[in-house]
């Protein structure tokens, strides 16, 4: 019986996103000018492409920051609890950050953390 209000709250989550979609695409006014689909910066025109390449470094150091921000997140309250968690919770968050420090080993490793200049 638990399951099934899970269940139903899936459904109506996504039932939700779904019909949000649906909407847009009944109620907005489509009609694109070349003005509209133009690339726009502050004012200014586009001088050349308006896609270049980034270094992929900045998004994987972006990533790392959030995972171990998160990591933080997830153990100030494990530290609340600690003394009713017990053993097993204590041995659950050194699994949690071994994972971290293995991800990191691994990033480090591939130098995801060194900047080319």
């Amino acid at each position: 019986m638990d399951y099934l209000f899970v269940f139903l709250f899936v459904v109506l989550g996504i039932a939700m996103v779904l019909g949000g979609i649906f909407a847009s695409y009944l109620l907005a006014p489509r009609n694109p000018t070349k003005v509209k689909q133009s690339p726009y910066e502050c004012g200014e025109e586009t001088i050349g492409s308006s896609s270049i390449n980034f270094n992929v470094a900045y998004y994987l150091f972006a990533i790392l920051f959030l995972v171990f921000d998160v990591e933080a997140a997830f153990l100030f309250p494990w530290a609340v609890v600690l003394r009713e968690l017990g053993l097993i919770g204590l041995l659950e968050v050194v699994m949690f950050v071994l994972v971290l420090i293995v991800g990191l080993a691994y990033a480090w490793k591939k130098g995801v953390l060194e900047w080319e200049s």
